[in-house]
């Protein structure tokens, strides 16, 4: 069976930077189970899975703006550090949650000092092409439970309607 919209699909992957530098990869766990067109995935690596099959193993580079998109200089900004008064463990690193003019988001500071602290609000990967090592596992149509649930259900077991998982 191809893999088309609405088929799961279970994979293992590895990614990649553009320096060949490992990001990410499945091959020593667990591999990564999808439904596919439900933008789960980037939209550049779930493209390129249609049409490929069980078995099959294959490279694909995605583009940035089929990715995470571009780095935006303007996501990047310096707060006074007072603001940031209740945060428990403000470390380079730490990832919160802002209010922005369009909702909220979360944002990774990257510097500290004694009065400011400056956040960006890029995903980590944003501005990078990727590199995917692919090998497809399975690939079966989803039942009607998993689609109106929006994710994969282990063979024979149901969520029973709790999505906290």
């Amino acid at each position: 069976m191809k893999i088309n919209k609405n088929s799961v699909v279970i994979m293992h992957y590895a990614v990649s930077d553009s320096e060949g530098t490992l990001i990410d990869s499945s091959y020593d766990h667990k591999p990564m189970s999808i439904i596919q067109g439900t933008g789960y995935l980037i939209p550049g690596l779930e493209d390129a899975l249609i049409d490929h099959q069980a078995g099959d193993k294959f490279e694909v580079t995605v583009a940035c703006k089929d990715a995470y998109g571009e780095r935006h200089d303007e996501y990047v900004q310096t707060v006074p550090k007072e603001l940031l008064q209740g945060v428990e463990e403000l470390a380079v690193g730490t990832q919160l949650r802002a209010t922005t003019d369009e909702g909220e988001q979360t944002v990774i500071v990257i510097n500290i000092t004694d009065e400011e602290v400056t956040v960006d609000g890029n995903h980590p990967l944003a501005g990078l092409d990727l590199s995917f090592d692919v090998e497809v596992l399975e690939v079966r149509e989803a039942t009607e439970e998993e689609l109106a649930h929006g994710h994969i259900h282990a063979e024979g077991e149901s969520c029973n309607g709790n999505h906290e998982h």
